[in-house]
């Protein structure tokens, strides 16, 4: 089969196309066909060699999102044929979904949502679990008040949509003015560029996807979530009573297959910048790059 692998760190021109042995599905496992993927910031750290705490041995295959067909389902509850998506912890499992085939487990899939197609299905599995896990810690009921920071981000549009769906007034920060209209489109109620602009204590939970953690806009007692691992660890607030975390999205096909649902419910959608083939992947990480995304950038197989 064809793998998207590195045998070395370093920029776009690492990755190369190899012909590897065939993926099997072990004990627990499901043998998945896969359609599509795409591109998520912790894809660009391996690559690039900027993760803390080590990562599999090289060569590795990367990628962590998946949406495919069903070859082999093993004993699971899967069909042959079946539409399905997962996310695997690349790191943690040493697994890439950047494949013809990949052998993961029954526990991590869930059936793909009818409404989208596999290539926007591969959008969302990595950011919808980890912007549902960071709502859910958050932990705001209806009519509470909750500022994302890049809000037109992979995770923190959806986390908007998510949020909004709880009844919480999402307000969102994004870096430009161009994002603006997206923010709304997407369900925030107002949207900024400024953070300094922010009234003091107006929220009762922050979700900082940039790196961006405007403490002062947060009231005593709330809580802060942040995925931006890049920014270091969250600030300790428990001076005033806020409880504070980083996020690191784990894994759980139960609630991915919830999150479909959201989106054949019309709750979630997804959203696709560009498509590359396997073959254009160097390509899609400089898109990737680059910057200004509206959406994700997927890789066909």
């Amino acid at each position: 089969m064809r793998a998207l692998t590195i045998s070395r760190f370093g920029g776009p021109e690492v990755l190369e196309v190899r012909e590897v042995a065939d993926a099997v599905a072990g004990p627990g496992e499901v043998l998945v066909r896969v359609v599509a993927s795409s591109l998520n910031p912790v894809d660009v750290k391996t690559r690039a060699d900027e993760i803390r705490g080590g990562v599999p041995a090289l060569p590795m295959i990367l990628g962590w999102d998946v949406a495919g067909i069903v070859v082999d389902p093993g004993s699971s509850s899967f069909d042959v044929g079946q539409r399905v998506v997962g996310m695997s912890a690349q790191l943690a499992a040493g697994k890439g979904t950047w494949a013809d085939l990949v052998a993961l487990p029954e526990r991590v899939l869930a059936p793909a949502p009818t409404a989208a197609s596999l290539a926007e299905a591969a959008t969302l599995p990595l950011p919808a679990l980890t912007a549902s896990q960071a709502v859910e810690w958050l932990g705001l009921s209806a009519g509470q008040r909750l500022l994302v920071t890049g809000a037109v981000g992979a995770v923190g549009g959806l986390a908007v949509q998510l949020a909004r769906r709880d009844g919480v007034v999402v307000d969102a920060l994004v870096s430009r003015d161009a994002q603006l209209e997206r923010a709304m489109a997407l369900g925030a109620t107002t949207a900024c560029t400024n953070a300094h602009a922010l009234s003091a204590s107006a929220y009762d939970g922050i979700l900082d996807t940039a790196g961006i953690r405007p403490e002062e806009a947060l009231r005593d007692g709330g809580r802060l979530a942040s995925i931006a691992t890049e920014a270091g660890p969250v600030p300790d607030l428990s001076a005033r009573g806020i409880a504070s975390t980083n996020v690191q999205v784990a894994e759980d096909g139960a609630r991915l297959a919830t999150l479909m649902k959201l989106v054949d419910d019309g709750v979630l959608r997804a959203r696709v910048d560009s498509t590359y083939s396997i073959h254009q992947a160097r390509a899609a990480q400089e898109r990737f790059a680059a910057g200004g995304l509206n959406g994700k950038v997927v890789l066909t197989f």
